[in-house]
């Protein structure tokens, strides 16, 4: 069945998951190919993705159950229209609670809108999960473009032109007040929408606001251990962050091998383990679901070249006067408060976690939700 919105005069399709076997035999006949790289001293994390651990994750990957994970997207309602000539992909589940918040979940780089799978039921109807009606959300989750089964890419996609994108997406769903939620690139949208603040915006609910010190007399006066702790993070993360020059300077050199080798997609994944550090919470089988997910779609190169479109668009500081939410977990980035104040108007909720990561609402779905709860509330 196509729906036709008039106002926003977008086509908008069913869509399903049908991956054809041949691809997953495909993929199957290069992973018993595997040619591994000589391991570096130790192999440990500090060189990158360890061949112990890739030997332990392609053994895994050889039996890993595509078609459960493609059934369990396919459990929702899914569609495809086209904005500005780009194909998007997306996910609407209603709730079946009238009045329910409409809420975009934008998903991370390098994730999907796999991220949110362990959180729509729990969203959409929240009596059959410890919640009340009241606490309800219709869940629209794009596939950002050149994303997923957002293809192909058509263009130079930044965080504000796909934040404008959203905007028509929802407004083309029929919702004239909505929320988003997002964590790394989504919550760089998010911010993007609290910027453009469009009439019967809800507000942003973030993992983390990127602002950084901009060096102007006494801004660290105040700072103290727990400060001076996140800014120690960010500086180790610029230093082993090698991807993002990679992917901001030569996009399509690291896609050559991305498209070509599944094992160097599944390596280029190594973010899943909190950077690196070993800490994260995110299971093998979800880091091989979304492996799996960018080589069957073979968009690897099209979800790199954000950075690229980024560090190219000549885009000023703005500060934003939208409503924005800060959900602050344990190992991720550790928004310095008073930055994030003085580069966003309107923060009106924060929250700290003693637990999860830069994936949480993978790692500990149940924590995000209820926080989510309580800034929609």
């Amino acid at each position: 069945m196509t729906t036709i919105n008039p106002a926003a005069g977008l086509e908008i399709r069913p869509f399903a998951v049908e991956i054809p076997q041949a691809d997953l035999d495909d993929l199957r006949e290069r992973l018993g190919r595997t040619r591994f790289a000589p391991a570096a001293p130790g192999d440990s994390w500090d060189y990158g993705t360890p061949q112990s651990y890739l030997r332990e994750m392609v053994e895994r990957w050889k039996t890993f159950d595509w078609a459960a994970v493609e059934n369990r997207l396919n459990g929702y309602p899914s569609f495809v229209t086209e904005i500005e000539g780009q194909p998007l992909h997306f996910l609407h589940v209603r709730s079946p609670h009238e009045g329910a918040t409409p809420l975009l979940l934008a998903h991370t780089y390098p994730g999907s809108v796999l991220d949110f799978l362990d959180m729509i039921d729990q969203l959409v109807d929240p009596v059959g999960h410890g919640g009340r009606a009241e606490d309800a959300f219709d869940v629209v989750i794009p596939s950002m473009p050149g994303f997923g089964f957002s293809t192909p890419m058509v263009g130079e996609w930044t965080m504000a032109r796909v934040a404008r994108s959203y905007d028509t997406l929802m407004r083309a769903l029929g919702y004239d007040s909505y929320g988003i939620h997002g964590s790394d690139a989504g919550a760089m949208i998010g911010r993007e929408l609290a910027i453009l603040d469009p009439e019967g915006f809800r507000g942003a609910h973030v993992l983390h606001l990127f602002s950084f010190p901009s060096g102007a007399p006494g801004e660290m006066d105040e700072f103290g251990e727990k400060e001076y702790a996140a800014l120690g993070h960010m500086q180790w993360f610029q230093s082993v962050g090698a991807y993002n020059t990679m992917n901001a300077s030569r996009p399509q050199t690291v896609a050559a091998g991305l498209a070509d080798s599944p094992v160097a997609t599944l390596a280029y994944h190594e973010l899943f383990e909190s950077f690196g550090n070993g800490t994260s919470l995110v299971s093998a089988d979800q880091v091989l679901a979304q492996a799996t997910l960018y080589w069957l779609t073979n968009t690897y190169a099209t979800a790199a070249r954000y950075h690229y479109a980024e560090q190219r668009s000549g885009a000023e500081p703005v500060v934003s006067t939208g409503r924005i939410g800060v959900a602050v977990f344990k190992d991720d980035f550790q928004t310095i408060r008073s930055l994030a104040e003085r580069d966003n108007a309107r923060i009106e909720h924060w929250s700290e976690f003693p637990r999860g990561g830069h994936y949480a609402a993978m790692e500990v779905p149940d924590d995000v939700v209820g926080d989510l709860r309580v800034f929609f509330g």
